[in-house]
């Protein structure tokens, strides 16, 4: 189990959001932290304490800058995601992306976009490619959600799908929507069926308040899942202490 960072970006700077506020003109958007620092200043400290595989996520327009001085901080170690599709995908890994992330290119109009998948895998190919599977629970599962997080696609999370999914990319992002921001404890149901369902690695993300929650993880998923921890992280303004997770972390390796 890998602790993965987390570089958001919002406007061009770094932040913490409660995910599921995010609209399209984010009048009700609520935000949990702002940085006094830049996107370099957190890939140079991920870089001093070699935690590779962390994402930068561009959430919305006018954080390209941003991104690429984090990647020029530690290049070929943070993955990149937001916006990206097979018209930019190259030239995130040529500035240095170790992975781009898909969402919304791959998962739109309420589907999968199997001719968009195989068109990023040429260009990229399986080691370079990760997919975020952000999901939000109806009454008979979990299902990937796109358009900032805002919009339902008829895509379940179950073995088939990950199955399939599975041959185009080298790990899944699993954000759950419905904790993700608000520090209010984990997902464990979710956790549960990634780690039955899904043949390849796993990265979660939301709802992570504690030590105790970074356990549940590992017990939740026998090894095979990877977490992330954004607003309750002391770098974030939260009260859990980076250092003590990043050991942690480097206790489970």
């Amino acid at each position: 189990m890998q602790f993965r960072p987390c570089i958001d970006l919002h406007g061009g700077k770094v932040k913490q959001i409660v995910g599921s506020t995010l609209t399209d003109d984010d009048s009700s958007l609520t935000t949990n932290f702002e940085s006094g620092h830049d996107s370099a200043f957190y890939a140079e400290l991920y870089r001093r304490d070699q935690l590779d595989g962390g994402h930068i996520i561009m959430l919305g327009a006018g954080n390209e800058e941003a991104a690429r001085r984090a990647l020029d901080a530690w290049p070929g170690h943070l993955q990149v995601g937001g916006g990206i599709r097979a018209g930019n995908a190259a030239e995130w890994l040529d500035r240095g992306a170790s992975q781009v992330i898909l969402t919304s290119y791959i998962f739109a109009d309420g589907e999968l976009k199997r001719d968009n998948l195989q068109e990023i895998f040429r260009i990229a190919g399986r080691e370079r490619l990760v997919l975020d599977l952000s999901c939000r629970k109806r009454e008979d599962g979990y299902y990937i959600v796109t358009d900032r997080w805002q919009k339902f696609t008829r895509c379940k999370i179950d073995r088939e799908l990950l199955r399939f999914l599975a041959d185009y990319c080298t790990e899944f992002l699993i954000h759950a929507v419905d904790v993700e921001g608000k520090q209010a404890g984990i997902d464990t149901v979710l956790l549960r069926q990634m780690a039955e369902y899904s043949p390849i690695d796993c990265v979660y993300a939301g709802g992570i308040r504690t030590l105790e929650d970074i356990e549940q993880i590992r017990q939740a998923g026998h090894g095979k899942i990877h977490f992330t921890v954004g607003s309750a992280l002391d770098l974030f303004g939260g009260p859990l202490a980076y250092s003590a997770v990043v050991q942690a972390a480097w206790q489970e390796r």
